[in-house]
């Protein structure tokens, strides 16, 4: 590992140190080991896929009459959205670590990536616990379930007012609409300010939204491979994913909760898609080349790794969710109404350390550059490096 600094935050909170922890295989591009309540654990199921004993369903969030495992549940009411709309009774799921203190001054808000939920050490091993980076004997670590996903937090697969789930009436939502939900989740749960607001990918792009929006809720960020605005390939990238789940014939226009199968190979196709976004041509190269899988299949080793990857989603998220949450990223503009993004970010008054991965073709390196350059009170740009593209920042653990 080469590149790497050390976040200047007012946390020792160090990205990198002469020892790389690897997680384990399974870990890597894939779900992390199951824990009681995890996604994955519980799910609408149908009929067996056939070629690899995965199940398909209808969807694959969390729902109501699912073990909670470690989740915690808590009302905010109302949430204005910025099209106008208003999601009414809206429910955010989280999990914490640790403990607040009496002043109220040691938490730490980690906001999770795309298909992240709250539940950190899940998705973001060796993070947080005693001695870890998110050390719990110093701090107070929440993590919320985004609006618009499927993990407990209000979205698609809710339940709305009427008695049934939103499916396709769940309205269109923002980064901004995100940030303010879970500002009221904030302030529900007593907690007047952040000593750090922390998240990779979509996390980041939330953080950085806290760090212009709500510069007195939070000491300072960290934005791990992510951007001050949506480019052009991103929305690119995301629109044709899109297409993919709402062309799958079960798709039913969102409303598909209460048929035998969901759109499980449209969010197949968009997964395998994404997953190639996420991780390097080179690893894919030196990995798989042009071997094949050696069974009956004919397929290419490659494409068989794709299809697992693309069986596995369905088994821990939503159609609906896939749908809302890059349309919401989509949506990412630091600097709209706020005279661009140079401006934006010069109005930073707070602390910020923006980290990249230097094989990072979906985020790559000048997006967080902008942030690191045009942000006043930003740390020399922080560099990753890792042979495994946009997942370096699940992939690669830096401890003491």
């Amino acid at each position: 590992m080469t590149g790497v600094q050390t976040c200047a935050l007012p946390i020792s909170l160090e990205l990198h140190r002469s020892r790389v922890l690897r997680i384990s295989p399974g870990l890597v591009g894939g779900n992390p080991p199951p824990r009681r309540g995890a996604p994955g654990d519980e799910q609408v199921v149908t009929t067996t896929s056939a070629g690899e004993g995965f199940q398909l369903t209808v969807t694959g969030a969390w729902l109501e009459t699912h073990d909670p495992g470690e989740r915690k549940f808590i009302k905010i009411g109302f949430l204005l959205l910025e099209n106008g709309e208003t999601l009414p009774d809206v429910t955010i799921a989280y999990q914490t670590w640790g403990t607040l203190n009496a002043a109220k001054d040691n938490a730490i808000l980690v906001n999770h990536a795309m298909t992240g939920w709250s539940d950190v050490p899940g998705w973001w091993p060796s993070m947080v616990g005693p001695g870890l980076p998110f050390d719990t004997d110093k701090y107070f670590v929440v993590c919320p379930n985004v609006i618009g996903g499927c993990q407990g937090s209000t979205g698609p697969s809710s339940i709305a007012p009427d008695g049934k789930r939103w499916g396709s009436r769940f309205p269109a939502i923002t980064i901004r609409d995100m940030v303010n939900a879970e500002v009221a989740f904030t302030d529900a749960i007593g907690i007047e300010k952040y000593k750090l607001a922390v998240g990779p990918s979509l996390g980041g792009m939330r953080a950085l939204e806290w760090a212009v929006q709500l510069p007195d809720r939070v000491g300072a960020i960290c934005t791990i491979g992510s951007s001050a605005v949506a480019t052009g390939d991103q929305i690119g990238t995301a629109s044709i994913q899109i297409r993919a789940i709402k062309s799958d014939p079960h798709f039913n226009k969102g409303d598909y909760y209460e048929q035998e199968v969901g759109p499980t190979e449209g969010m197949g196709i968009a997964r395998r898609i994404a997953h190639l976004t996420y991780r390097t041509e080179a690893e894919m190269d030196i990995r798989f080349g042009r071997q094949m899988q050696g069974d009956d299949t004919g397929r290419y080793a490659v494409g068989s790794y794709l299809d697992h990857q693309a069986n596995k989603l369905p088994q821990r998220f939503d159609a609906n969710a896939y749908i809302a949450l890059p349309e919401a990223m989509n949506s990412h503009d630091i600097g709209r109404e706020r005279g661009g993004v140079a401006a934006a970010l010069a109005t930073i008054k707070i602390p910020v350390v923006a980290v990249s991965i230097d094989t990072d073709r979906l985020f790559p390196v000048r997006l967080q550059a902008e942030i690191a350059e045009l942000a006043p009170a930003a740390a020399p740009l922080v560099t990753i490096s890792s042979p495994f593209g946009h997942d370096g920042f699940l992939v690669e653990v830096y401890r003491d």
